[in-house]
Formats: C-alpha cells, sequence, structure tokens
C-alpha cells in the first residue's frame, strides 16, 4: 500500500470537504434504503396484526406512511447528492492529478522518457490515472459508507434487543471486511496481467497503424497482427478470471445474507414468542439485517479494481514526487551580443563521454554563425540546451535579453490537427491574416497557399497530415519568422528540400537575418554559406572555426554534403 500514499495525499489535499461528503451521503442513502425497508416490514406486520384484533380502528396509519415517504425522498435526494459530490470530487482530484503528472514529466529526465516512449506514457497519463477513480468511489467510499451504516444498524438493533446484534456481530467481519479482502488478494495478479495486456494491446495496434507502410515494406504485417490477437486474447482470459471471481463473490455476499436472515429469524422468533420485542419489531430487524450486507456489494467490484489501482500508483507515484524546478532564466549576454557561451559541460544520464566539454562559444547580434561536425557531435544537444530542454553541468551560458529570447526550428515537425492559421498563430496570437502570409512567401509557401481553395483556413490532420515533409519544414519555418527574437536557433532547416526549393528558401531568408543573431546546425553546404562564420565541433569541444572569406571558411565548405 506504500504507492498509495501520495495519491492518498492528494485526495486528501485536494478536495477533503467533498470527499467526506460524498461518503456521509453514500451512508445516508444506504441508511434511509434500510429503514425504508424495515419501517415497510414494520408497518405492514404492524398493520396486519391490527386488522386481526380490535385495535385496527386506533391504528394510526399516517405518520407511519408519512416515515416512508419521507425516507423514499430523502433515498432519492441523498442519492443523487451523493453521485453529484463524489464523482465531481473525483474528477476535480484526478485533473490536479494530471497536472502533477506533466509538471514531473516536465523534468528533463522524463522529458526524454516521454519522447522514448510516448504511446506508454500517454497510456499512463490517461487509462492509469482513471484507474485511481475507483480508489475513492469503489473502495474508500463505500467502505467509509458501509462501516458507519454497519454501526448504526447494530447501534438499533443492540437496543430493541442485545441477542439480535450477534448474528450481524459475527457475519459481519467475514462478508464485509475478509470477504473483499480475499477478492482483492485473488485479483491482484489477473489484474496486473489485464492492465498490462490492454497496454499492449493499445501500443500493438498504434504500431499497426502509425507503421503500416513499413511493416508492410518489411513483410511484418501478419506478425504484427498476430501480436494484437494474442495481447487480445491475454486481455480476454484476464477479464474472464476477473468475472469468475466478481460471480463467486456475489454469490457468496448473498449466501451470508441469507445467514443473516436466518440467524436473525431464529433469535427474533423466540424473543417475539417470549414477549421482549413485538412482532412488527422482529419484522423490522429481520430486513435490516438482510439488507445491511448489501451496503457492502459495492465493495467486490472495489476489491477487483484495487490491483489495477495499485498498479498504476506504483507507476505513477515517482513522477509525483518529482517535480520539475522552477525554470531560471538565463543571465543576459554582455552588449553587442546574442549568445554568451563559456566552458559549457554537458553529461547524458549514464554516459562515459560528455557530449560537451568546455565548450565556448560567442554569437554577436545580427551574425550568422553555422555550427558543422559529424552526427552526434553534440550540435543538435547545444540547440536542445539553449531552448531549456536539458541543462548543463557546469559552465556559463547568457542570451541577449529580449521576449521571446531565442526562437527554435528543431528537426522535429510540430504541426497540430489545426488550420494553417491556427498553427501559425501559435507563435504569434495578434498576427493578422497579411502578416501570416508574409512569413508564409519567405518560408516559400507562399504560392502553395494562395492556391488552396480555403487559404489559411484550410485543415491539417494529425501532426500536420495534408501537407508533404517539405511544405511541413517551410511552414514550421514560417511560424518560426513570426517570433521576433534577438537568437535565432534553426536546426537544419532545408532539410528534405530539393536543391532548387532549398536554394530559393535560402535567398528569401538571408535578408531575414539580419539584425537576429543565427545559430545554425547543418551538414548542408547550401546552408553553411548562410554563416558569416563556420565553428567546427569535435569531441564536445569547438575543434576549428573560420570566418567568410578566409582560406579555412571555403576549405571547411568542402567538408560538408554538397546540394
Amino acid at each position: 500500500m506504500k504507492p498509495l500514499s501520495p495519491i492518498m495525499a492528494l485526495f486528501w489535499q485536494e478536495r477533503r470537504s467533498a470527499l467526506l461528503g460524498g461518503a456521509a451521503m453514500m451512508a445516508m442513502t444506504l441508511l434511509a434504503g434500510i429503514a425504508l425497508l424495515g419501517l415497510s416490514g414494520w408497518f405492514i406486520t404492524a398493520t396486519a396484526l391490527a386488522g386481526l384484533t380490535s385495535a385496527a380502528l386506533a391504528f394510526d396509519v399516517f405518520i407511519p406512511g408519512a416515515g416512508i415517504r419521507l425516507l423514499a425522498l430523502v433515498r432519492t435526494g441523498a442519492r443523487y447528492g451523493e453521485r453529484l459530490v463524489t464523482h465531481d470530487a473525483t474528477l476535480r482530484v484526478l485533473a490536479g492529478l494530471r497536472e502533477r503528472l506533466f509538471r514531473g514529466h516536465a523534468t528533463t529526465e522524463g522529458a526524454e522518457a516521454l519522447q522514448r516512449r510516448p504511446a506508454r506514457l500517454l497510456f499512463r497519463l490517461t487509462s492509469e490515472v482513471d484507474a485511481l477513480d475507483s480508489l475513492y468511489l469503489r473502495v474508500l467510499a463505500p467502505l467509509t459508507a458501509a462501516l458507519l451504516v454497519s454501526l448504526a444498524v447494530l447501534a438499533g438493533l443492540w437496543l430493541a434487543a442485545p441477542a439480535l446484534a450477534w448474528p450481524l456481530l459475527v457475519l459481519l467481519p467475514l462478508a464485509g471486511g475478509l470477504l473483499p479482502w480475499w477478492i482483492a488478494r485473488a485479483a491482484l495478479r489477473p489484474g496486473r496481467r489485464r492492465a498490462a495486456a490492454i497496454e499492449a494491446l493499445r501500443s500493438r495496434a498504434i504500431d499497426a497503424a502509425q507503421g503500416q507502410v513499413d511493416l508492410l515494406m518489411a513483410g511484418r504485417t501478419s506478425a504484427q497482427a498476430a501480436s494484437i490477437m494474442a495481447a487480445d486474447t491475454r486481455l480476454a482470459a484476464a477479464e474472464d478470471t476477473l468475472n469468475r471471481l466478481e460471480t463467486r463473490g456475489a454469490a457468496l455476499l448473498f449466501l451470508a445474507g441469507q445467514a443473516a436472515l436466518v440467524g436473525t429469524l431464529l433469535i427474533a422468533a423466540p424473543l417475539a414468542a417470549q414477549g421482549v420485542i413485538s412482532a412488527p419489531i422482529a419484522a423490522l430487524a429481520l430486513l435490516a439485517a438482510m439488507a445491511v450486507l448489501e451496503a457492502f456489494a459495492p465493495l467486490r467490484r472495489g476489491a477487483l479494481e484495487l490491483g489495477r489501482a495499485l498498479l498504476a500508483a506504483r507507476r505513477l507515484a515517482p513522477r509525483l514526487r518529482e517535480q520539475a524546478a522552477p525554470a531560471q532564466p538565463l543571465p543576459v549576454a554582455p552588449a553587442g551580443l546574442a549568445l554568451h557561451l563559456r566552458h559549457l559541460r554537458l553529461r547524458y544520464p549514464g554516459a562515459r563521454q560528455p557530449v560537451l566539454d568546455d565548450f565556448s562559444l560567442d554569437v554577436g547580434a545580427g551574425e550568422c554563425v553555422a555550427l558543422v561536425g559529424e552526427s552526434g557531435a553534440g550540435k543538435s544537444t547545444l540547440l536542445s540546451l539553449l531552448s531549456g530542454e536539458i541543462v548543463a553541468e557546469g559552465g556559463h551560458a547568457s542570451l541577449a535579453s529580449g521576449q521571446p529570447r531565442t526562437v527554435w526550428m528543431s528537426q522535429r515537425t510540430e504541426l497540430f490537427q489545426d488550420s494553417l492559421r491556427g498553427n501559425l498563430l501559435l507563435a504569434a496570437p495578434r498576427a493578422t491574416d497579411a502578416e501570416l502570409m508574409e512569413a508564409l512567401e519567405a518560408a516559400g509557401l507562399g504560392p502553395v497557399v494562395a492556391a488552396l481553395p480555403d487559404g489559411l483556413a484550410t485543415q491539417l490532420g494529425e501532426g500536420g497530415f495534408g501537407l508533404s515533409s517539405g511544405q511541413a519544414r517551410r511552414l514550421m519555418l514560417a511560424r518560426a519568422l513570426l517570433r521576433p527574437a534577438p537568437l535565432w536557433l534553426l536546426d537544419e532547416p532545408t532539410e528534405g528540400l530539393d536543391r532548387e526549393t532549398a536554394l530559393a528558401l535560402l535567398g528569401r531568408l538571408r535578408p531575414r537575418l539580419a539584425g537576429h543573431g543565427t545559430l545554425v546546425v547543418t551538414h548542408l553546404r547550401r546552408e553553411a554559406e548562410l554563416a558569416d562564420r563556420l565553428v567546427l565541433l569535435r569531441g564536445g569541444r569547438v575543434a576549428a572555426e573560420a570566418r567568410r572569406g578566409t582560406p579555412d571558411y571555403l576549405a571547411l565548405l568542402e567538408q560538408l554534403r554538397p546540394d
């Protein structure tokens, strides 16, 4: 139960009053139902006995009848209020939990894990958070309500005749405690298998949908379909085991209710015959004893879901404890510099060698610097560091002041299922259509958008579906151009474009660089030719640099991949 402690603390801190109120209203609903059943039994029995005697004329039917109506209204109102309060409180707590989890994944390690395994972690943030709603709705609240109702019924029976309480004193610990514990313990393993099977089924189905071309080319379509069916078979087997456990639990709880009825009858009948209690009280006791065990019925499902909730809590708890520290802005660079780096050192977790080691670099305001080098030399890592995605172990980094201070065009195409206009307005929410079209013209997409029937209102699919990879890259560049930052970070901006399109784009981009410090990471000669200065990165350090117009500049260009 240790993984549940941060979850329980969150429930208690976020909506304490609502959660307690929901449990109280659940108890009121159960108590009103038991009282309604018992009072109805008392009323019917008392009315029948009064009809057999001369007391029928004096028997008051109005007060019991009014009590029955009142209890029916109380039960209905309490049930409505209980559903409203408990579900609202649970949904609000889960919303807060999701926010904390997102903040936990905002740490460097969390973001990297999210990028490596997005399908699994998305499952954790959705289905596994939803699994925690059973912790309150099906375990804590029903258990609290059932205990309160049991104590109230036992107190009532004890006041009527102490002997009437003995059957429930024996059966309640068995049916209300031992039975749910046995179900929860027996359901742990199939519950874990069910959760693992659901996760595998979803991830494999997503892989089949998103990677269908790759699977088809590799001849693995049938194997992927077989793996999906295997996960579905495991899921069906786990659910069958859980359903059998629930059926057995329902049968045992029913038998416990019948035992309570028989036990109470065997005690109430002699007491009524001896005149210790009246026959109507005996009828009330019988029905109340039978109904009180039904208060534990919701715990059957809760016990089945407890294993899934425990597994979800075990997986989610670390991210609840690991909150991202507030981002500290980099200091302001010296006057005349857009970027100032000194002796930076960065090492990935578990790596022996640092990616950046004693790295120093300056980029002047209005200067374009191209960072070149072999794959894995640390060029994109430096951009991630400057954009705040990762943090250096040591060294000093500062940026020119501004809002925003940097604009980063990464190799990832981050487009959303929205219109072209909506994707561009993310960078400049107040931009006019004329300004958006100007940015698109600079990125080489102006004629393409103008030819579309809906223009800027054209809807894109998920991930920018509907655009080619080259068009998506140019749309990303147009979005970057809408952000007036003192430092632009461009990671291979024309990768995937043909030579003619790329050269035309770079020609339009060159005048836009004026007034901005620009750091371009590239393997391509055509992109490096934009730069006023080339910097060769090797072994995490600056191995060479050259300014435009020098022989070293041309020598470094010759080492790059031709257009």
